[in-house]
């Protein structure tokens, strides 16, 4: 989660600093335009891969920890079970 912030701020730095960048050039409109079009088509992708790579890791954790509760749950079922077996058999006693 850390990681994914300071990778968002990285690039939304960069595409600020490219957008004064080109904008303070002494370049023709149009090409400055065009060049920031394309900067900001570049650095868009590239912040949505993080984000699909961001997502991808907390489903990775997600499924982690249902099976972990899911294992959880059927141990404290298991044990259960166990302890009815066991008050059956204090009660036939």
């Amino acid at each position: 989660m850390k990681n994914s912030k300071a990778l968002i701020g990285i690039i939304s730095a960069a595409v600020v600093g490219a957008v004064i960048g080109m904008l303070c050039a002494p370049e023709d409109g149009d090409k400055t335009r065009k060049k920031l079009k394309k900067k900001t088509n570049d650095l868009a992708s590239e912040l949505l891969d993080a984000l699909e790579k961001s997502k991808a890791k907390a489903m990775e954790k997600v499924d982690e920890l249902k099976s972990k509760g899911e294992a959880y749950v059927h141990k404290t079922e298991k044990s259960a079970e166990d302890l009815k077996s066991v008050k059956q058999d204090v009660e036939m006693l």
